[in-house]
């Protein structure tokens, strides 16, 4: 067994910052990083690294339950909490997945890791799932420009009460930090 494959090696009680913490001082943060963006790429990367992204939940699959997007959504989520500049187009890739929750989440780490994919967020602003619509418009508040302020606008009138809520903050967060002309 490699040193990858020791699941007894994860706390699972520990949260997922901690554990991909704990995960990037063993292997280093790069190869957290890899193993990410793998399963994001649908591979297999092993339980210990399975049971590190998914905890608990992720111990299911290992016992048989269907694997279905967690994988996917997981290995997304590692890179709010685990990064390098490698991992960006993999990012951009889950921003088209077809699992909602793995786009929803490849949001946030848009976001959070300023990853150049604003084509990608203003075409999920009309996506078929409320929370993805929603998440997009959170990003484009957080690295969008007033360029941004119309299209994210539209959705102010969105039928979801989040979708409209978040688009207003949106535009708001947008505003404040943009110069005035």
């Amino acid at each position: 067994m490699s040193e990858h494959d020791d699941p007894h090696a994860v706390d699972l009680a520990l949260p997922i910052a901690a554990r991909i913490t704990a995960a990037s001082e063993r292997h280093g943060e790069d190869t957290v990083v890899e193993r990410a963006v793998s399963l994001i790429e649908g591979n297999n990367e092993g339980k210990e690294f399975l049971l590190v992204v998914g905890g608990e939940h992720a111990q299911g699959i290992l016992d048989g339950a269907p694997v279905l997007y967690w994988p996917e959504l997981w290995g997304t989520r590692a890179l709010l909490h685990a990064w390098n500049d490698s991992a960006a187009d993999a990012v951009r890739a889950a921003l088209t997945n077809q699992a909602w929750r793995v786009r929803e989440m490849a949001t946030r780490v848009v976001a959070t890791r300023r990853v150049d994919a604003h084509d990608e967020l203003v075409a999920l602003l009309e996506d078929d799932t409320a929370r993805v619509r929603a998440s997009a418009a959170r990003a484009l508040g957080t690295v969008g420009s007033l360029d941004d302020v119309e299209v994210i606008s539209a959705l102010v009138k969105d039928e979801d009460i989040e979708v409209r809520r978040a688009a207003q903050q949106a535009v708001t967060a947008i505003r404040k930090r943009s110069p005035k002309p």
